[in-house]
C-alpha cells in the first residue's frame, strides 16, 4: 500500500459468515487491490483496521445496504471511522458486464468511492429503526391476514356457501361464520382451520398496532408524526410509515429531494430536442411511497375538514392546521383538474402523493422535536 495516499477507500461485499475486502488509494491512477476475505467477528474486523491504519491514511469505508443491516456501519463509527452504506439499485454498471464475484465486487465499490459515483442511503438510529421494525412488522400481519381470508372465502365459494349480508368480517358475518355447517366431516375441520387462522392473525395485528401506539408516544419524532395527519388521508399508522422509513424530513433539503428518495418523480428519456418523461422512478423508499399514494385518494373528494380530522387538528399548532387546510384545497382542485383533462386516475393520485410529501416537510419543520 502507498504510504503517500492520504485516503484509502476500502470496499467490503457483506455477506452473513465472510466480508470479501479491497482497496483503493485516492490516487486515480492507482491500482485498486484486493485483501481477500475476512470474518464478521468483532476481532477480524479489528485486525484489518489495525492493517490498514497502519499506513497513516485516513479510512473511507462502505458496503452496500441488504440482508445484514447495519451493524458493521454502528460498529465502524463508534470507533470513529467514516462508512457509507450505498443504495444497491444505484451503483453504475458496466454493460455486458456478466462476471460477478465477491472480490469483484468489492474491487467495484472501492473505485466508485474514489470517483465519488456511488449514493450512500440514510442510516437510522437505533431507536427510529426498532420503530420502523415495528411498523413493517405490522404490514406483514396486515399481508397474511389478508392472505387468510382470501383462503377462507375461496374455499366458502367452492363449497357454494355464500353470505347474503354486504359487510364481511363484521359482527353480522362473524355470526354468520360460526352457524356454517359443511358437507363432510374433513371439511367440517378445514372450514374451523381457516377461521381459526383469521381470528389468531386478527388478534396479532391488533396486538402490533397496540404495541406500535404505546411506542410512538414515546419516541423522538411523535411530535412530526402528529403533524402530517393535518394531511388529509394520512392517520396514525401511515404517519407511522411514512416518518419510520424516512426519518427526519427536515434533512432533505429542498422538499425536491424527498420526492427523489420517495421514487415520485418522473422518469425521463430525452435526446437532443425531444423531451420525453415517463412513469416515476419508484427508486425510493417503497413502504413510505404506498403510504402517501394509499392516502391521496382521499383528495378526490371536495375540501372538508371530516369529524376525525378535526379531532386530529385540535391538538396541533395553528401553522401545522394552516398548512394542512392549505395543501387539502390545493390537491382536491388540482385531482378535479387532473381529472377532467382525461389523466388516469392512478396518474392522478401518484402526482397528488407527490405534492403531499412537500406538504408533509412543511409540517416537519413547523414542529419541534422531542428531547
Amino acid at each position: 500500500m502507498d504510504k503517500s495516499s492520504r485516503t484509502v477507500y476500502v470496499g467490503l461485499d457483506v455477506h452473513k459468515d465472510s466480508i470479501a475486502v479491497a482497496y483503493a488509494p485516492e490516487d486515480r491512477g492507482a491500482e485498486v487491490v484486493s485483501l481477500g476475505t475476512i470474518g464478521t467477528r468483532q476481532c477480524d474486523l479489528d485486525k484489518l483496521i489495525r492493517k490498514l491504519q497502519s499506513t497513516g491514511a485516513a479510512l473511507v469505508f462502505g458496503y452496500e445496504a441488504g440482508p445484514c443491516g447495519y451493524w458493521l456501519y454502528r460498529y465502524l463509527t463508534r470507533l470513529g471511522l467514516s462508512c457509507q452504506v450505498v443504495a444497491p439499485s444505484l451503483i453504475p454498471k458496466r454493460a455486458g458486464d456478466r462476471v460477478k464475484t465477491d472480490r469483484r465486487d468489492a474491487i467495484t465499490l472501492a473505485r466508485l468511492m474514489r470517483s465519488g459515483d456511488l449514493t450512500s442511503l440514510y442510516v437510522p438510529e437505533i431507536p427510529d429503526e426498532a420503530i420502523r421494525d415495528l411498523s413493517r412488522a405490522r404490514e406483514d400481519a396486515m399481508r397474511d391476514l389478508k392472505a387468510a381470508k382470501y383462503r377462507l372465502k375461496a374455499f366458502l365459494l367452492r363449497q357454494d356457501l355464500r353470505d347474503e349480508g354486504r359487510a364481511n368480517w363484521h359482527a353480522a358475518h362473524l355470526r354468520w361464520l360460526a352457524e356454517v355447517v359443511c358437507p363432510t366431516a374433513a371439511q367440517q375441520i378445514v372450514f374451523q382451520e381457516y377461521v381459526r387462522t383469521v381470528t389468531e392473525r386478527t388478534e396479532r395485528l391488533e396486538r402490533l398496532e397496540g404495541e406500535l401506539r404505546e411506542e410512538v408516544k414515546r419516541w423522538r419524532l411523535s411530535p412530526v408524526v402528529e403533524a402530517i395527519q393535518a394531511l388529509r388521508g394520512v392517520e396514525l399508522t401511515g404517519a407511522v410509515i411514512v416518518i419510520a422509513e424516512l426519518g427526519d424530513l427536515t434533512r432533505f433539503d429542498p422538499p425536491r429531494q424527498l420526492m427523489r428518495d420517495l421514487g415520485l418523480t418522473p422518469s425521463e428519456y430525452s435526446s437532443g430536442e425531444r423531451r420525453r418523461q415517463g412513469g416515476i422512478t419508484k427508486a425510493g423508499n417503497t413502504h413510505a411511497r404506498r403510504a402517501l399514494v394509499e392516502g391521496a385518494w382521499a383528495y378526490r373528494y371536495p375540501a372538508k375538514i371530516s369529524r376525525h380530522l378535526q379531532l386530529r387538528l385540535e391538538k396541533l399548532p395553528v401553522e401545522v392546521q394552516r398548512i394542512g387546510w392549505k395543501a387539502q384545497v390545493r390537491l382536491c382542485k388540482r385531482y378535479r383538474r387532473l381529472t377532467a383533462r382525461g389523466t388516469h386516475a392512478n396518474q392522478v393520485v401518484v402526482a397528488i402523493a407527490r405534492e403531499m410529501a412537500a406538504f408533509a416537510w412543511a409540517m416537519a419543520r413547523a414542529v419541534p422535536l422531542a428531547n
